[in-house]
């Protein structure tokens, strides 16, 4: 069993997560993925590893609640236990020789670009960090990108905090006014991967996404998360999460995505009714 060490809800929809898994901690690296049972009937699913503290032997995980399983998951407090937590698993994120950085992070998607903003900073690496939410409601970890970022930029929609507009507008603006990047790594909703690819690749910055949000089982064995990058077929859990962002066919990857939104709605509603009732 995993205990919870500590558990805070960062936003309505967004926790952190401090779990005790001392042989994952020891190996664990940014980019990289744990797969996670709350209970010993509940279903696996894959979450990307937000942080690690190889010393305390604990892993950091930061999920937003969309379905069932991630609303069991919320009703867990420190000092009890998940009955499963594996990893780490997946590709560690390539951060070696890169001088300076652009790192692009969407919603709960920031979770996983702060670990990356913060391995590149501790290597001397210059670090740009654009983050972008709805509003200052949903904003999370701006302290932590300070403190890992050499200029941090936070975008709203609303304009509610930092600046009005989305991080293809930050991006564009800081590329336009003289700033140059040997890679730009986005993190965050297919969307705005989407677009942030389609805007460096007019500038010809090589630019790499994680493409975590479309896995499912994590270990390529249902098949929901494959995609096509380069005209071949991978999967995002063993092949990845990180690629090419210029290769990612994204329509695809969005299509698959939203065929499992109305069952993740459904398990939610049906889990929410059960936890109302007292059901453990």
């Amino acid at each position: 069993m995993y205990k919870i060490r500590k558990r805070e809800e960062l936003n309505p929809t967004v926790t952190r997560m401090e779990i005790e898994a001392p042989l994952i901690a020891r190996k664990a690296q940014p980019g990289q993925f744990i797969i996670l049972r709350v209970d010993q009937d509940g279903e696996r699913i894959p979450l990307t590893i937000a942080d690690y503290d190889r010393e305390n032997g604990t892993v950091t995980i930061i999920y937003q609640i969309v379905g069932g399983t991630t609303e069991a998951l919320n009703q867990k407090q420190e000092g009890e236990s998940l009955a499963d937590f594996v990893g780490p698993l997946g590709k560690a994120t390539q951060t070696d020789g890169l001088k300076k950085v652009a790192v692009i992070g969407g919603g709960v998607g920031c979770a996983i670009a702060l670990p990356v903003a913060k391995k590149l900073h501790e290597q001397g690496t210059v670090v740009h960090s654009v983050v972008g939410f709805r509003s200052k409601d949903l904003i999370i970890l701006e302290k932590e990108f300070t403190e890992a970022s050499d200029r941090l930029v936070i975008m709203t929609d609303d304009g509610s905090n930092g600046k009005k507009g989305l991080v293809t507008d930050a991006l564009k603006s800081l590329i336009e006014n003289g700033e140059t990047y040997d890679e730009v790594i986005a993190i965050g909703p297919l969307v705005m991967m989407k677009f942030v690819c389609k805007l460096t690749k007019g500038y010809g910055i090589k630019t790499v996404v994680s493409m975590n949000p479309i896995m499912i089982d994590g270990t390529g064995m249902c098949g929901g998360c494959r995609l096509t990058v380069g005209g071949e077929t991978k999967f995002a859990c063993v092949d990845g999460p990180d690629f090419d962002g210029h290769q990612v066919d994204f329509d695809e990857a969005m299509r698959r995505s939203n065929m499992y939104k109305p069952f993740e709605r459904k398990a939610y509603e049906e889990t929410c009714r059960l936890f109302a009732k007292g059901v453990d």
